[in-house]
């Protein structure tokens, strides 16, 4: 298994311990995506590790069409999670992933680039499901440190496109995970 594969596999199990400790009266609550309750949160990374097993096969926007809009936790958001991190799961360690080609909205990009994004994406919203239901929000520092050393060189394109919010000062001696998070705009 490649390293992307396997720090792939890493964040979706770090974001899976954060929906595990999710209670039943947790699922409308607040979190530091601040339009998104608990359950918008999860809806967002199952939306994002849906799209995982059709892109690296090939398809493109157009082809996937409407399937992963709207509510894709129905009556049990945990099973939903549990479908989805298997599937991505499964894709991201599939032979020929990192190097299929991914048609997403911006364009042709590598397979190995466009795990790094998803793998991006579930170690920040880790942090932001475990700050949401008060559970563990120290990150695993591997996955903090490829997905700081990923997204650093082009943040200011992720903000500019409305991705991420505005950077926040930290000091300079910061360890890895506060100076990710100040990076993506979330105070840690």
């Amino acid at each position: 298994m490649s390293e992307v594969a396997s720090l792939f596999q890493r964040a979706v199990d770090e974001f899976d311990k954060r929906v595990q400790a999710v209670s039943e009266d947790q699922w409308d609550g607040d979190t530091p995506c601040t339009e998104w309750s608990v359950r918008d949160l999860v809806n967002h990374v199952v939306n994002e590790d849906r799209w995982v097993k059709p892109l690296i096969e090939g398809k493109t926007i157009d082809e996937v069409g409407s399937a992963l809009d709207g509510d894709l936790l129905g009556d049990d958001p945990k099973r939903a999670w549990k479908e989805a991190a298997e599937e991505s799961i499964a894709a991201a360690s599939s032979e020929g992933a990192l190097t299929a080609t991914c048609h997403v909205s911006f364009g042709d990009i590598p397979g190995e680039e466009y795990l790094s994004q998803v793998l991006s994406d579930n170690v920040i919203h880790s942090w932001d499901l475990a700050r949401g239901v008060g559970a563990d929000d120290r990150l695993d520092p591997e996955l903090v440190d490829f997905a700081y050393s990923y997204l650093e060189p082009q943040i200011e394109a992720w903000r500019s496109g409305g991705a991420v919010g505005p950077a926040l000062e930290v000091p300079e001696n910061a360890d890895r995970q506060t100076k990710l998070l100040a990076m993506m705009g979330r105070k840690g």
